[in-house]
């Protein structure tokens, strides 16, 4: 035991252990922070539960999503020989644009060909109504004659009948009753004969109507292959339906075209939409007008939004090349894929840089539905 001076018997207090004393205050310290940690992470977990209970048990995923365009396959109507392209890789287009040339000059030819034989067509029309006017005044001759030959017959039968008095009474001769019957059939002849010319003028109109018809029909023919020729001529210049921008142009100065050769595609990228497929098991509640959130995986970071368009008619195997035929063989059930269209509103600019064929990610926002389905199963309980 060790004193110390002054009081040689005095023991001295022994100092408290500096180990013992931090590790004491670090205790509470440390309890601390895990409660903190605890009751963050309930809160955390809460928070999320509510967020899933009230939006995201309703919000319907898939990555199964491509951006499309209706594009359109430009090809010609006519063969040729091409000699000029217009238009390069990537080009925009607008509507009516010239895209590719084809030689021409044998369908030049052929219009004019046409041309030249609806002139030749209307020839025979002005032909036709002029034999028409000349058979109606050929007509009015042979009428004309028939009356004088009927006012001679009708002198010489009146000459007759005064005649035969004189001539039973002696005061004339027998011949000159001879004379005057024979001028009498003559005249009757005559008429006659003027009668059946009469006839045969009014049936030849008939025949010259005919042919003036023909020649109006065939005019209408020629009328016709020159304007197929026309549009022939007008089909080697190959236009663009619609906008957008070129792409796969396979076309070059020249090859020759045969009638439906694809040349290129016009893609209109101003148009584009988004088709995703859901599975069946997510469709239920999507209606039409519901918002979509999209993820486009060529713009990380872009939340991009749209609505559900429409809902196509069948499944994608409905449509398949080799539709599946469950009634053979084993089944096995498939979760199936119904494709949903979604247009995409966004402004130009970003819709510039959305490509068909680009992958999307898609997130449906279905709450608007559960109205509909509360009145569905009452109705059901009902029923």
């Amino acid at each position: 035991m060790s004193t110390t001076a002054g009081s040689p018997n005095r023991p001295v207090p022994a100092e408290p252990a500096k180990g013992s004393s931090a590790a004491g205050a670090r205790r509470p310290s440390r309890r601390m922070v895990l409660i903190v940690l605890g009751a963050a992470a309930l809160i955390v977990g809460a928070l999320w539960l509510v967020r899933w209970w009230t939006v995201g048990r309703f919000i319907e995923s898939t990555d199964d999503a491509y951006l499309q365009a209706d594009s359109v396959t430009v090809a010609p109507k006519v063969a040729g020989y091409v000699t000029k392209v217009f238009v390069g890789d990537n080009q925009v287009v607008k509507p009516g644009d010239p895209l590719v040339q084809l030689d021409a000059r044998q369908y030049q030819v052929a219009l004019d060909q046409a041309l030249a034989t609806i002139d030749a067509r209307k020839a025979d029309i002005a032909r036709a109504q002029a034999d028409i006017k000349q058979q109606q005044a050929n007509i009015a001759q042979a009428l004309a004659q028939q009356q004088v030959s009927r006012v001679s017959a009708r002198h010489a039968s009146d000459e007759v009948r005064r005649y035969a008095p004189l001539i039973a009474t002696g005061a004339e001769t027998s011949e000159r009753l001879s004379e005057l019957t024979s001028s009498r059939d003559q005249a009757n002849a005559t008429l006659a004969a003027n009668a059946a010319a009469v006839d045969a003028a009014r049936s030849q109109v008939a025949s010259l109507t005919a042919q003036l018809a023909q020649a109006k029909a065939q005019l209408e023919a020629a009328q016709a292959s020159a304007a197929q020729s026309q549009l022939d001529l007008d089909n080697t210049t190959v236009r663009s339906a619609l906008g957008g921008k070129i792409g796969d142009r396979t076309v070059r100065v020249g090859q020759y075209m045969q009638p439906g050769t694809r040349m290129l595609t016009v893609v209109p990228v101003q148009n584009t939409y988004l088709v995703a497929n859901f599975k069946e098991t997510q469709v239920g509640r999507m209606r039409i007008g519901q918002p979509v959130d999209m993820h486009v995986d060529a713009l990380p970071g872009h939340d991009l939004h749209g609505v559900v368009d429409s809902f196509s008619p069948g499944t994608g195997s409905q449509f398949a090349l080799l539709p599946p035929e469950n009634a053979t063989g084993n089944f096995t059930k498939i979760v199936q894929r119904v494709p949903v269209r979604i247009r995409i509103e966004t402004g130009p600019e970003t819709r510039s840089v959305l490509l068909p064929g680009l992958s999307v990610t898609v997130d449906v926002d279905t709450r608007s539905a559960r109205d509909r389905d509360a009145r569905i199963d009452a109705e059901n309980q009902r029923g």
